[in-house]
């Protein structure tokens, strides 16, 4: 590793801005893999590709920025990959990314964050290092922080996936001026379009809808993704907390050709329901009831709070139980309040 007082260069620091935003346009459909992006440069710090994993089953970012580099001509020019995750050093559905970069003219490579899996067989690092890769960490540049801390919230619900075995849980909970959830008559929300943007950009991210049984017989929700463009051919998991034979006939028929819909009697059994999903990120759209239950649990990390004030306006706040959470790579971060 470098010494604490290398900075990271500025076309580096680029780089991995150019990595995380094009792993985030897929986060929301790479479960049960992270959401991964990779740059690679010239020696001269030029960006030549950038690419990210796509899906369970396709190439990884760094394969498949290194087979982009070929296509178009330019893997010969190829000395630094700046990637978010550590490389894979192990055998899944695809080979190792660390083969793939030793396999090509990589000298240097850039990692935003160790890999959080404790299961996997060898470190990414390690084997480039053993193997003559010059390995450099963003934690240990003093100028990268705000840089490690996107990759950090980018891996978030993958890690806890890995070290808790259950998906990151986020909660939505949209309230008036009053503190009600109850829109006015009529209406299905008092939220702002950017609030809704906003929500069901979270729906996108996300691969799992908890719900309770109050809200599907109160709203006959549809939990689809609208006011964004959806993931295409994306099929999520809904978690409904209740009877499945309290449920209408039609709705459960709509929502069943939409959704892998799974019925939780008992909210103590949640857990490890959600254990079973290959989930990463989940997000909560519930009534009070449920919220309350969640939160007597702990079961959650992060409460995305939008309230509307008295002017029609909407606030964003967030409550987070850990260093870091996914929702600061949202645009609308930047006016959400910590709490």
């Amino acid at each position: 590793m470098q010494t604490p007082s290398e900075l990271i260069p500025d076309c580096v620091a680029r780089a991995f801005e150019a990595a995380l935003a094009e792993a985030w346009q897929f986060v929301g459909q790479t479960a049960p893999n992270p959401a991964v992006g990779c740059t690679l440069l010239d020696e001269a710090g030029e960006v030549l590709v950038v690419a990210a994993h796509h899906r369970a089953g396709q190439l990884h970012a760094e394969r498949l920025a290194l087979e982009e580099a070929k296509q178009v001509g330019v893997f010969a020019r190829v000395h630094t990959a700046v990637v978010t995750l550590e490389p894979c050093n192990h055998t899944g559905r695809t080979r190792p990314c660390t083969e793939a970069l030793l396999d090509s003219p990589v000298k240097t490579v850039w990692i935003g964050c160790p890999d959080p899996n404790p299961h996997v067989v060898g470190g990414g690092a390690a084997a480039l290092t053993e193997a003559g890769v010059t390995v450099r960490w963003l934690a240990d540049a003093p100028n990268a922080a705000v840089l490690a801390a996107k990759c950090s919230a980018l891996i978030a619900p993958f890690a806890m996936r890995m070290v808790q075995g259950r998906p990151w849980i986020t909660v939505k909970q949209a309230l008036d001026q009053h503190g009600s959830m109850v829109p006015p008559a009529g209406q299905t929300t008092f939220t702002t379009p950017e609030s809704l943007r906003f929500a069901h950009g979270l729906r996108r991210a996300t691969d799992l809808v908890i719900t309770g049984m109050g809200t599907v017989l109160a709203d006959n929700p549809s939990f689809t993704v609208r006011h964004v463009p959806d993931h295409a051919d994306r099929r999520r998991t809904l978690v409904v907390c209740g009877q499945e034979a309290h449920v209408p006939l039609r709705w459960r028929e709509q929502t069943h050709a939409r959704f892998d819909v799974t019925f939780c009697p008992d909210i103590q059994e949640l857990p490890a329901l959600l254990a079973e999903t290959p989930a990463l990120w989940a997000m909560v759209e519930a009534g009070p009831t449920l919220l309350a239950a969640l939160r007597a649990q702990g079961l959650w990390d992060d409460w995305l709070t939008i309230r509307q004030d008295a002017h029609g306006a909407d606030h964003f706040s967030v409550s987070t139980r850990h260093a870091t959470t996914p929702l600061a790579l949202f645009p609308e971060w930047a006016r959400c309040a910590e709490e």
